[in-house]
């Protein structure tokens, strides 16, 4: 009888445990804005291209040449160059980029991604099925005066191997911006944003 009891209130706390466990290791979702700091380990993410582009946009609108000029330069992105190790999907550091420069009011920019829709729709409209009065006007487009373009770099340094509990990575990525003047070939203007992360990850986990 007693033995029969110490077995009933083992099964109830090992049940117990188990519960427990399953528990803690259910799926959760939450919201997280997209201004908050998230790293969830030392690789790139999107607090890094927040804090890149942040950095870059702030250097460039306040510095020379963009800062002399009150006629909002025309300028055209030719993308960031990706020399990283990493799949990193740069078009989405030029867009932000461009959306930051253009609500500040200081420069415009050319449509590069669209060129060949105005091209198309250009066309369409000379066609025959548009109204003279309404068509558009042929070499009205404005031309771009600076290239904005840039190459995100990264390196990684782990720690040598020794007898240790833990694993450390740094990561170092680096993006560097410039203004190029068309006309000149001259580089206008550029500046770097470095982000140095040191992680740790036990051996034993999940």
């Amino acid at each position: 009888m007693y033995r029969n009891r110490i077995a009933k209130t083992v099964l109830l706390m090992s049940a117990a445990v188990v519960l427990t466990l399953f528990a803690g290791c259910r799926a959760t979702t939450r919201d997280v804005s997209p201004d908050d700091v998230v790293h969830y380990d030392e690789g790139y993410d999107f607090s890094d291209k927040n804090a890149i582009v942040d950095y870059l946009v702030t250097s460039l609108v306040t510095k020379s040449p963009l800062a002399a000029r009150s006629d909002r330069p025309v300028l055209i992105v030719y993308g960031v160059a990706n020399r990283t190790s990493e799949h990193i999907e740069t078009s989405g550091i030029t867009d932000d980029i461009r959306q930051e420069i253009l609500q500040s009011g200081k420069a415009r920019f050319v449509n590069l991604t669209q060129r060949d829709n105005v091209a198309a729709e250009t066309d369409y409209q000379y066609g025959g099925s548009v109204s003279p009065e309404t068509r558009l006007q042929r070499a009205r487009q404005v031309g771009a005066e600076y290239i904005v373009s840039g190459t995100l770099r990264s390196i990684e340094k782990k720690q040598p191997k020794q007898v240790r509990l833990k694993k450390k990575t740094l990561m170092y990525y680096s993006l560097t911006l410039e203004l190029t003047d068309l006309q000149s070939g001259l580089i206008e203007w550029t500046d770097q944003a470095e982000i140095v992360r040191e992680s740790s990850k036990p051996f034993i986990g999940w």
